[in-house]
């Protein structure tokens, strides 16, 4: 038995010393102190460290806060285990006694196993708060019949600070009449009696005004002061009455002035003047009331004074004095309380919180322009608006309402500056009142410019005649582009886009103003030489980066009848004449001879006809204007003279026409010996558009032709003339007598030398006048057997595009 009580003692002393371990962790109090006013976050205390616990037990066993009798003003951090403060605590609020300590207690309780710390947090107070008088003005009305001595309590000052933060004196102003007592009351606050410390003369000193100020003991100290206005009075032993302390009354609002809301009447039981009445506002009226209402000072009537708005205030209170007539007048007070009845009196109100007064033309969709907010002073219906924008299904922008009375004015489409450069956005507002009232807010937004278009010009092509011989320095035309862009984008320069012709560039022959697209042509130039050019002008934009164009420019340079017709055939030297040697039995109709003038001109300036201007006998010959040729219109009869002279004029179509004059000396013969032909074989020949490959061909053909020449004159000198008469075959109508005769080689050879180099120089003609329509030609010489010399003869051309044919006659020596 005793074995087995042994045991159970052992147990039961066990189980009942943890229990009182238990029982002592949980009494066991840890204290803090930290001073109010702390923010959010501050740090309190390392609970793990101070209660000795494993920071990560905290979450293992769900450590928790338990704060007793108080609002939670602090959080334990899980992970560091720190006691943080929550929420501001405010002493004043948390100690609502003047008690000098004041103590949050809180429970930190943490699981499996259960165990409780008690924490008590000591808030220490600061010098927050200043003294602050309940009443900032406090009059009093004394009779000047009160003894020194009396004492007159004051409204004493109260500070929420405690401890040595609390009030610890008062001072007043200096007076000769007045002073001050402070008692300490049990709790420690401090009180203050005013005292009459002099005899009070009315007549002398109606009244005072002394100034009170409350000091605490605070490091730095703060004050209150307040005002106290004692006025001396004569003797009155009644006061007015009110029948009742506080009046009630409601008023709509917008009342017109005048309109009487109530009367007062209040009774005095004194008689005589002590019993005739004032009626007047007390300075606990606020002045904004006693603007607003009237108050008669004889009949107490109170009536409408000001615009009364329900939305400015809904209730007024009116602090109401009767004061009798007395030597010492007393007075009685009441309140009236005026309520104010709400209208649909006001127009709904358009606020722009923040505003975009201009943005660029490709802001995106959806910018935010501007915040709104909408609001109606008016209460219930009358105060609910809707926001809405004038003719928006024109406009480029959208409302969202963003929340309670804000919307958000957006950008809805693309905007283009060129198309509207500003927006006047109408705000309209509507209240849901009977009727309804209506307000508009107009927002200007400038749209700014950005470089997005390109110059413009009027056309793309343009072509610009020219006339020859022009001014270097000449205007031919102004080039202007448009952009329709702003400012430095739409600043445009102009300039040629650079092009080489025959190794000569655009910019040395014509010049742009780039500033205003005026086109000059820098030299002369000689439609014999160049016809046209084509080139590009550029238009650039002064953006970033800057936008271009281009157009094309076609220069014509018209021809002037600049150039004198040049007498190409019958060749001859500067001022030399022609001589021509035809037989005196030459037939009617016979060519003579052909005059050739070329014209470096084109057209009308190049087409040349032919005039006699001298003739010895005008009978004898005739002229073809249009191609020269000059023929026998009868034959010779034994009255001509041996020797004709003919002056001949070579003149253009040009304004005014230019000409050129040629002397053609004619010698008749009356034998000849023989002739030669000639023939032309044309050949086909495509014309390059190169001038230098017309110049080779023309200098290789007068080569080869000279050549030809210069044999033919060698052969001839080379053969011996046989002594025998000369036939002369007659006419036939497929060959005429050749404008250059052969003559008898004893006569002398000038006639032949200058007639074949005038031929040579009329073949070159031909060439050149031929080649202008695509053809060469070249003849080939058939000369008869025996023959001496040989000529040639260039009928007029049948057409441009045809092989000319000649027609020759033959003069035989006779076998």
């Amino acid at each position: 038995m005793a074995l087995i009580i042994a045991p159970l003692r052992t147990r039961l002393t066990v189980g009942v010393c943890a229990f009182m371990a238990l029982w002592g962790f949980a009494l066991s109090i840890t204290r803090y102190s930290i001073p109010e006013e702390m923010e959010e976050g501050s740090f309190v205390a390392n609970l793990a460290t101070d209660l000795s616990l494993d920071v990560r037990s905290l979450v293992e066993r769900r450590a928790k806060l338990d704060v007793i009798h108080s609002k939670n003003y602090l959080d334990i951090n899980k992970e560091t285990g720190e006691l943080v403060i929550r929420e501001k605590i405010d002493r004043e609020n948390v100690c609502m006694t003047k008690a000098t300590s004041c103590f949050l207690k809180m429970d930190v309780i943490l699981e499996s196993p259960i165990r409780i710390f008690n924490i008590e947090l000591e808030i220490m107070d600061i010098n927050d708060n200043a003294p602050v008088f309940r009443r900032r003005t406090m009059q009093l009305d004394i009779s000047e019949a009160t003894p020194p001595g009396e004492r007159f309590s004051l409204t004493n000052a109260v500070d929420a600070d405690v401890g040595a933060n609390s009030i610890k004196t008062y001072y007043l102003s200096e007076s000769n009449y007045f002073n001050i007592d402070i008692q300490t009351g049990s709790d420690g606050s401090k009180y203050v009696d005013l005292v009459l410390s002099g005899n009070l003369d009315r007549e002398e000193h109606a009244v005072h005004n002394l100034i009170l100020t409350a000091v605490d003991g605070g490091v730095p100290p703060r004050s209150g002061t307040a005002s106290i206005i004692i006025n001396v009075l004569d003797i009155n032993d009644n006061a007015p009455l009110f029948s009742q302390p506080v009046f009630e009354v409601n008023v709509p609002e917008n009342s017109a002035a005048g309109t009487v809301i109530m009367t007062l009447n209040a009774t005095d039981l004194d008689e005589g003047t002590n019993a005739q009445l004032l009626y007047s506002y007390t300075l606990y009226t606020s002045e904004k009331t006693q603007e607003l209402f009237s108050l008669d000072p004889n009949s107490g009537e109170i009536k409408v004074k000001g615009v009364i708005d329900y939305e400015e205030s809904q209730s007024f209170e009116m602090h109401i004095q009767a004061q009798d007539r007395g030597a010492n007048p007393l007075s009685g007070l009441c309140k009236v309380m005026v309520f104010i009845t709400d209208l649909n009196d006001n127009y709904p109100e358009v606020t722009i919180k923040s505003l975009k007064s201009s943005v660029v033309e490709n802001v995106a969709v959806g910018t935010l322009i501007a915040v709104v907010s909408v609001s109606d002073r008016d209460s219930g219906v009358n105060g609910k608006v809707d926001l809405t924008l004038s003719q928006q299904e024109t406009l480029p922008f959208l409302l969202n309402k963003s929340s309670e009375g804000y919307f958000e004015l957006l950008v809805s489409k693309p905007l283009d500056r060129e198309i509207v450069n500003k927006y006047d956005i109408i705000l309209k507002v509507t209240d849901k009142g009977s009727p309804p009232l209506t307000e508009n807010e107009t927002i200007t937004l400038e749209i700014l410019d950005i470089n997005d278009n390109a110059p413009m010009f009027s056309k793309s092509f343009y072509t610009i005649h020219v006339v020859e011989n022009n001014l270097p320095g000449a205007l031919l035309t102004s080039l202007s582009a448009f952009d329709p862009d702003l400012n430095e984008n739409q600043y445009l320069v102009y300039f040629i886009m650079e092009k080489e012709i025959v190794n000569t560039s655009m910019s040395m022959l014509f010049s742009i103003n780039p500033e205003n697209g005026d086109l000059y042509a820098l030299k002369t130039f000689d439609y014999e030489r160049e016809r046209d050019f084509l080139f590009h002008i550029e238009a650039r934009d002064s953006g970033v980066p800057p936008l271009s164009s281009n157009v094309t420019v076609h220069i014509i340079i018209l021809d002037q009848n600049d150039n004198t017709p040049q007498i190409v055939s019958p060749w001859r030297a500067q001022g030399s004449v022609i001589e021509e040697v035809i037989p005196r039995s030459t037939d009617k109709g016979h060519l003579v001879a052909k005059v050739i003038a070329i014209d470096a001109d084109s057209e009308q300036n190049a087409r040349v006809t032919y005039q006699l201007l001298q003739i010895t006998d005008a009978s004898l010959f005739s002229l073809d204007q249009y191609n020269g040729e000059i023929r026998t219109t009868r034959m010779f009869s034994y009255r001509d003279p041996r020797h004709q002279r003919l002056v001949i004029v070579a003149k253009d179509n040009g304004n005014p026409a230019l000409s050129a004059t040629v002397t053609i000396k004619i010698s008749t013969v009356e034998h000849v010996m023989s002739f030669s032909e000639t023939t032309e074989l044309p050949l086909e020949y495509d014309v390059f558009t190169d001038l230098n490959l017309y110049l080779v061909i023309g200098l290789g053909a007068v080569s080869f032709l000279l050549l030809i020449t210069i044999l033919v004159i060698i052969v001839l000198k080379c053969q011996k003339p046989k002594p025998k008469a000369i036939k002369i075959p007659p006419p036939n109508r497929n060959s005429v007598i050749s404008r250059n005769s052969v003559i008898s080689q004893s006569q002398s050879s000038t006639i032949a030398d200058s007639t074949l180099i005038s031929s040579d120089a009329y073949w070159y003609s031909l060439f050149l006048a031929e080649t202008r329509k695509g053809k060469v030609v070249v003849r080939q010489p058939i000369i008869p057997k025996g023959a001496g010399y040989f000529v040639s003869s260039i009928p007029r051309s049948i057409g441009p595009s045809e092989t000319t044919d000649s027609r020759a006659s033959t003069l035989e020596y006779s076998k």
